[in-house]
């Protein structure tokens, strides 16, 4: 497929990358690039060269929301049509099988948020400011705050999407929303290195993990033990499970077949 407003490019250590590619509009989603990340998340979810995704923006920003140059003159149908393709990229990421990183400098706010609280994973750079900022111009950032929440929780959620604040990166630490923070000038070698090295691991096993860890989410208490349980035992059925045993009491490398 050709991409006009997204790169997406396969390394040779296991990692893929989606850059977002819009930089003269700070990256903010319009329908082609919503289109193009969701065809391109696909793309690598499909790519046996890929274990680990890491999405990063162009430019000065990661992502700046949605373009406001696409918002008028829409039936309410249309308008229910065109945000939910906004959002199909958010949405992606639980069901997919391998990791997504989201490595963040500059601004990340309103849809570009909600892409970092999706992302499975997320590392930043110290400068960065985050905010479900729709707010401030009328509109509301409430797809968005749907994995915010998940990240922050209910109280802190609510506060987001009332006030429309920025918030800086030593809180979105804090809230959970970031995973690491790195200077400026080293994001684009840590998030890189963070991301080669999950790709290490045994690829059924993390993918195994992250699709048991989203589709256990929301059940009781003891389904999730019951349905993490079922989830081992399919693991230690599979030859990468035995390799990573035998590997480990032979002291050597293993070596992941992916079945």
């Amino acid at each position: 497929m050709q991409y006009d407003a997204v790169i997406v490019e396969t390394g040779d250590k296991y990692v893929g990358t989606i850059t977002l590619n819009r930089p003269d509009s700070l990256n903010t989603f319009n329908t082609v690039m919503a289109d193009e990340l969701l065809a391109a998340l696909d793309q690598m979810e499909n790519d046996k060269n890929v274990r680990v995704i890491l999405i990063k923006g162009a430019g000065r920003a990661f992502c700046a929301g949605i373009d406001v140059n696409e918002l008028a003159g829409k039936s309410a149908m249309e308008y229910r049509d065109w945000i939910e393709r906004m959002e199909n990229p958010l949405m992606a990421i639980s069901r997919m099988k391998k990791p997504v990183i989201a490595q963040v400098h500059g601004l990340a706010v309103a849809n570009g948020m909600g892409l970092v609280a999706a992302s499975d994973l997320a590392i930043a750079s110290e400068e960065v400011r985050m905010g479900l900022t729709a707010i401030n111009v009328g509109l509301n950032c409430v797809g968005p705050v749907i994995p915010v929440a998940k990240c922050v929780g209910r109280k802190k959620a609510l506060e987001l999407l009332l006030y429309g604040d920025l918030i800086d990166s030593a809180e979105s630490l804090k809230l959970g929303l970031l995973n690491k923070v790195v200077a400026k000038d080293e994001l684009e070698a840590k998030a890189r290195q963070w991301a080669e090295e999950l790709a290490q691991k045994s690829p059924i096993g993390v993918q195994i993990a992250k699709s048991a860890f989203y589709k256990s989410e929301d059940l009781d208490y003891e389904k999730k033990f019951a349905y993490m349980n079922e989830a081992f035992a399919r693991l230690c059925t599979t030859d990468d499970a035995k390799e990573g045993v035998a590997a480990f009491f032979e002291k050597r490398k293993p070596v992941w077949q992916e079945k």
